[in-house]
């Protein structure tokens, strides 16, 4: 069976700096017709930085849409959407964020966070190899850079203290990747 479903009309109701949301009809297998909410985003990355003494490197920042502190590893929006190069992308948010060099970068596949609304396709990476240099946030962008071992990082993935998906899904990649 196909099971795609066909755009019959699609309206734009928000146009935001970051985000797009469209209003849409879609037209389903069985002929019917449904209305479809739509998120478009530019699309996203997240890096798990390891030291040679297997210490991650994490932020601690305020999440406005869920009202508290979240701990995550580095990430951000592909500043010039899917056209951006992704590791150019992981490359500027680790070094922005954390003060973070790699001279090893792994691509580690990219997970939809949330396709039943929302377009973004989030890239995770390994980063090893690395150097500290100056941190330089973003005018609007407050955090604490906190650095933990790895298998704390994964303990607390696994009792449920880190709740944000992409640290859970690269952390989860990069301990059965590395086997640690």
């Amino acid at each position: 069976m196909d099971l795609t479903e066909h755009t019959v009309e699609s309206k734009t109701i928000f146009q935001g700096q970051i985000i797009r949301v469209t209003l849409d009809q879609a037209r389903l297998p069985d002929g019917k017709v449904a209305s479809r909410e739509v998120v478009y985003h530019p699309g996203g990355v997240a890096v798990l930085a390891l030291d040679g003494e297997d210490q991650v490197t994490l932020v601690r920042q305020y999440r406005y849409p869920i009202g508290r502190e979240l701990l995550e590893l580095p990430a951000g929006k592909l500043d010039h959407g899917a056209e951006e190069d992704r590791l150019l992308g992981a490359q500027r948010e680790l070094s922005e964020e954390t003060g973070l060099e790699a001279e090893e970068w792994t691509y580690l596949g990219y997970m939809l966070a949330s396709p039943g609304f929302c377009n973004e396709a989030l890239h995770m990476y390994l980063a090893r190899g690395l150097r500290r240099r100056e941190q330089h946030l973003d005018e609007d962008e407050f955090l604490d850079v906190v650095t933990m071992p790895f298998g704390q990082l994964v303990e607390q993935v696994m009792d449920g203290r880190i709740t944000d998906a992409k640290t859970i899904a690269t952390t989860l990649k990069v301990k059965t990747l590395l086997g640690l």
